[in-house]
């Protein structure tokens, strides 16, 4: 075991765990996988709390498998997930309690009181120890969204905690959602920038955009229409026998929002009635498929427990760059021909909420099998690589914070499900559901 990761292990092991105002739920799972994911989870937690800068609260976009810092670009979705991890690790007790809304009290007042916002909206890149836009990245609407999720978790988790109460309700209210749509009824906008305003694009087709839609039409101060939810497509897919609702190719699109919204046994009432985590389950499975058959391209690579691609580093030309890739792909359309046999753990690990009875021997078998050929470059402080080629035995050096955010956010809703508990309890939330049209089914 990593010695720095043994002396963190040692010092909170003498933590008592507190709760965050939820209990916690009989886990389904057997001894072993539970151990697994404690361990996942516990690893996960840390890239959060050692990679947000301890003066802002904002969480750097990557770091090193082994834990060595790569960059001091924060990602505001990271610093989402980073929120939510807080409230997992004070449950657990791998922090004190107060430790976890100290580092939710410094978050929130850097990020209402400091950090450059348009109308209530965060730039996706910024300096973590200054907040100053990075990259000359746009005001982002679904990273916002996503770091509003992290916001409204530690609202409900701390709850009786008044500044964190206070300051997380101050955010959320802040956002002007009418202002993204930029002059269209309901469809919101990518993006803004100081140099050129909105981007020419809007969520107009299903994608990871759920828990964008659902918080604007939450919002108490500045709300959109709950036609918004209805206004973008829905495409269907029909792939090895599985029907779903389909976007971008990447499997993480099926996951982000759910590591909030509890979409289980809800039903939207127009349209095809879609049950949307039935449609992520459908997906998960589709792309494990769609896995398999590549690997009579990739014998070494894909097998029925060593599947994933989503979006990750990749490499190209000997350089190490981002690929937006994934599967199946869209009718009468070819696969992704930048596909070369990489393994993106995430794609497992986002959806153990999901589809447990395949995620979970995925993700122990790739842990079992590569953790003995590459050692910690594969399976290091913070969890899994980011991704890895075993038909060319490339293993990624680093770690990305949204993928390591899905899959601890992930495990702990199959384990307990309290993400969603304390992200539903937001009455917000539940209003918008409300004005959708999706009710709990009885």
């Amino acid at each position: 075991m990593n010695r720095r990761l043994a002396i963190f292990i040692l010092g909170v092991a003498l933590i008592v765990p507190v709760h965050c105002g939820s209990s916690r739920a009989p886990s389904p799972l057997s001894p072993d996988d539970d151990a697994f994911l404690e361990d996942l989870s516990h690893r996960a937690f840390l890239f959060f709390w050692e990679q947000a800068d301890p003066n802002t609260g904002l969480v750097r976009d990557r770091a090193g498998t082994n834990g060595e810092r790569r960059t001091d670009i924060a990602s505001i979705a990271a610093t989402g997930f980073g929120l939510t991890a807080l409230c997992i690790a004070a449950e657990r007790g791998w922090i004190s309690a107060e430790q976890a809304r100290e580092r939710a009290r410094t978050t929130l007042r850097f990020l209402a009181e400091r950090a450059p916002h348009e109308n209530g909206w965060f730039y996706h890149w910024m300096n973590a120890r200054t907040g100053a836009r990075e990259w000359a990245s746009e005001v982002s609407s679904i990273d916002t969204a996503l770091l509003l999720g992290g916001v409204l978790a530690v609202r409900q988790c701390f709850d009786s905690d008044a500044e964190i109460v206070a300051r997380a309700t101050t955010l959320y209210e802040r956002v002007d959602f009418p202002w993204m749509l930029n002059g269209h009824p309901t469809l919101l906008a990518h993006g803004w920038t100081p140099e050129g305003g909105f981007l020419p694009f809007r969520w107009d087709t299903y994608s990871e955009h759920m828990i964008l839609y659902l918080l604007a039409i939450a919002s108490p101060t500045h709300p959109i229409s709950p036609e918004a939810w209805y206004a973008w497509r829905r495409n269907p897919i029909t792939y090895a026998g599985y029907t779903y609702i389909y976007g971008a190719p990447p499997l993480f699109i099926h996951q982000y929002s759910h590591a909030w919204i509890d979409f289980r046994s809800r039903r939207e009432e127009r349209g095809r009635r879609t049950e949307w985590f039935e449609n992520s389950v459908l997906a998960t499975r589709a792309h494990r498929e769609f896995c398999l058959r590549l690997a009579r391209e990739f014998p070494a690579s894909y097998s029925e427990n060593v599947w994933g691609i989503t979006a990750s580093d990749c490499l190209r030309n000997g350089q190490v760059r981002y690929c937006d890739w994934g599967g199946p792909p869209p009718p009468g359309f070819p696969r992704d021909g930048r596909i070369d046999g990489t393994v993106v753990p995430s794609a497992a690990a986002g959806s153990l909420m999901f589809t447990p009875e395949i995620a979970l021997p995925a993700l122990r078998t790739m842990r079992e099998r590569f953790s003995a050929q590459y050692g910690e470059r594969f399976y290091g402080r913070y969890g899994f690589t980011d991704a890895f080629n075993p038909t060319t035995g490339w293993v990624n050096a680093d770690v990305i914070g949204i993928s390591v955010g899905v899959t601890l956010l992930s495990a702990e809703n199959l384990r307990t499900g309290r993400v969603w508990s304390w992200f539903m309890r937001n009455p917000e939330i539940a209003r918008a559901m409300t004005l959708i049209g999706l009710r709990p089914e009885p």
